[in-house]
């Protein structure tokens, strides 16, 4: 079975990667103010904002989408 996905801009970034690289660049409080979820503004961490988004399509959606338009080219 052929895994490529040349059109799929997230390809071989995990999740994980893409919050920890977002709360590098912006930081928990400004993070929670480009997207609204509680996960990013009451004790946020990683891991409980990894299971949220998980089982959140739209927030998720919300998290890579800032993540494209801040980290692409």
């Amino acid at each position: 079975m052929n895994t490529e996905q040349p059109n799929n801009p997230l390809h071989g970034i995990t999740l994980a990667e893409v919050v920890e690289q977002l709360v590098a660049h912006y930081g928990w409080e400004a993070l929670a103010t480009r997207v609204n979820i509680n996960c990013f503004k009451n004790d946020p961490s990683i891991k409980s904002s990894l299971k949220f988004l998980r089982r959140t399509p739209w927030a998720r959606a919300e998290v890579e989408a800032l993540f494209l338009r801040t980290f692409s080219n």
